[in-house]
């Protein structure tokens, strides 16, 4: 039997999940580890902690499942994208904080350059919006913030990495420092063309050449796992942002098929084929996978907030115990009593990209119970996607239906809110943990494990559509209010 090794690292939790050559899951384990807000905007990670975490549930799923590490044919990654990492090459350790995609603190970096012209050249070269979201500005501010660390980047004493590299550098013992396609394609360092790091935008963002690591395909084998890592020197054969590789677990793998993950944040994929689509209405354009027949790229709405307002209901407010009782809460009303949130706390992604925005609940009146306001963060997350979609329809990429993934779409309600306000079907798989998934399959594609994208598509399987049911008139109305309460909290936090 063939066994996969998912390493799906993601913003919150660090997860492994063993996987069979008929895609089944043999065996799954899962860390939290902690999240720092040191400042108001910041969010960082400890990336040691990450990594500990990371090996210690491969390790546990390997074990779990009784297979000896030298069965399994390959590693593949999925990891949080943009995310930031800066470590020294002699011993392996970090510098600084991990600065996570959530981050805002470079968002007066962004400004600047902005005002000075820059961002539609950024935009032309890299498909991505000027954002604090993304790594370049994340980078620079460490390398202007570590004692030191300007001067030991030059000398080639520093290694830059998004996690999927951090995860590659300790997985083959320092052997091998390098990043996917599509991770390279979320730094603002990347030219998404000639699908090479871009020497003007370096020099923009005043980074050093000597930190990045080298680009290799999402699918092939790119070194092994130092034996006494894992047991075996298991091949690492496939590398892809936590987005793209949900894409490729969907088997989203023509043009024109679209998919939707609901995690900390929600990302909305749209496969566009071998040519980037160029985005009117501020949508990201960006690489899909790249692989030894050419690269796909993806048109790409992002949500900053969709689980996390169920996690921050939980901890911070402490209006439900456990996120799965949000559900419960929610069906308590039949509508969200014109509440409305704007889960902005982390400001405004896609298409509004705003830093500046934050946070809010409005429409409340003596009469609004906690149901109303689980009903309304439900609503939140699905009026965010509902804009993504619209934007993607303004840009002639009308989608037909859209396929979902991740842990909230175990939420039927939450699902079917989704189908009515985007009236187009949403379809859930059997196996919603599709990040992992599409690790399994970039690295088992690389090691023949599937023989063609044929075979991969074979094992989607529906577990439940969700039909439109809503009136135009509702959800025309719903999106009305949505986008009033959108420009009331417009620029926030900009210190005017």
């Amino acid at each position: 039997m063939d066994y996969l090794l998912a390493l799906d690292q993601g913003t919150t939790s660090s997860r492994a999940m063993l996987f069979d050559a008929k895609a089944r899951v043999c065996a799954m384990a899962q860390r939290e580890f902690a999240q720092h807000f040191p400042r108001p905007g910041w969010v960082e990670h400890d990336a040691s902690e990450i990594w500990q975490t990371q090996l210690a549930c491969a390790r546990q799923a390997l074990a779990e499942a009784g297979v000896s590490p030298a069965a399994v044919r390959a590693v593949g990654i999925s990891n949080q994208r943009e995310t930031t990492v800066l470590w020294e090459r002699a011993t392996g350790r970090p510098v600084g904080p991990a600065i996570v995609w959530q981050d805002r603190r470079t968002a007066d970096i962004c400004d600047r350059l902005r005002g000075a012209g820059e961002a539609e050249r950024i935009c032309e070269r890299t498909g991505l919006e000027l954002d604090a979201y993304f790594s370049a500005t994340k980078l620079a501010w460490l390398l202007d913030h570590v004692p030191g660390a300007r001067a030991r980047a030059v000398a080639g004493e520093l290694a830059f990495g998004t996690i999927d590299s951090w995860l590659v550098w300790h997985l083959s013992g320092g052997a091998r420092h390098v990043t996917d396609a599509s991770n390279a394609a979320r730094t603002l360092l990347f030219d998404i063309h000639r699908q090479q790091w871009d020497d003007a935008l370096l020099a923009l963002f005043d980074i050093p050449g000597a930190v990045l690591p080298r680009v290799v395909a999402s699918s092939g084998v790119l070194g092994a796992c130092a034996p006494a890592v894992l047991g075996a020197a298991i091949p690492i054969a496939g590398i892809a942002g936590d987005q793209q590789a949900a894409t490729f677990g969907q088997a989203c793998l023509a043009p024109g098929m679209a998919k939707n993950t609901y995690g900390t944040g929600c990302f909305l994929t749209l496969n566009t084929g071998k040519q980037p689509v160029a985005s009117r209405h501020r949508l990201l354009t960006t690489i899909g996978w790249q692989r030894a027949e050419g690269t796909d790229y993806l048109l790409e709405g992002s949500v900053f907030m969709a689980g996390a307002v169920v996690q921050w209901l939980r901890d911070g407010l402490g209006l439900i115990a456990a996120a799965s009782d949000i559900e419960a809460l929610a069906a308590q009303v039949s509508d969200s009593g014109e509440v409305v949130m704007v889960p902005a706390f982390a400001g405004l992604g896609a298409p509004h990209w705003d830093a500046y925005a934050r946070g809010s609940l409005m429409g409340m009146t003596r009469g609004t119970t906690a149901a109303h306001i689980a009903r309304a963060a439900l609503e939140a997350v699905a009026l965010q996607n509902a804009d993504l979609l619209i934007a993607m329809a303004a840009d002639g990429a009308e989608v037909k239906e859209l396929r979902v993934d991740g842990g909230m779409t175990r939420n039927n309600l939450l699902m079917q809110l989704q189908a009515d306000l985007l009236g187009v079907p949403v379809l859930r798989p059997r196996q919603t943990e599709t990040t992992a998934l599409g690790a399994a399959f970039l690295a088992g594609r690389a090691v023949g494990v599937w023989p063609d994208d044929a075979a991969i598509a074979a094992h989607w399987q529906l577990d439940r559509a969700f039909e439109p049911q809503a009136s135009a008139d509702w959800r025309e109305a719903l999106l009305a209010r949505w986008h009033k309460a959108i420009a009331r909290n417009r620029g926030w936090a900009d210190g005017a």
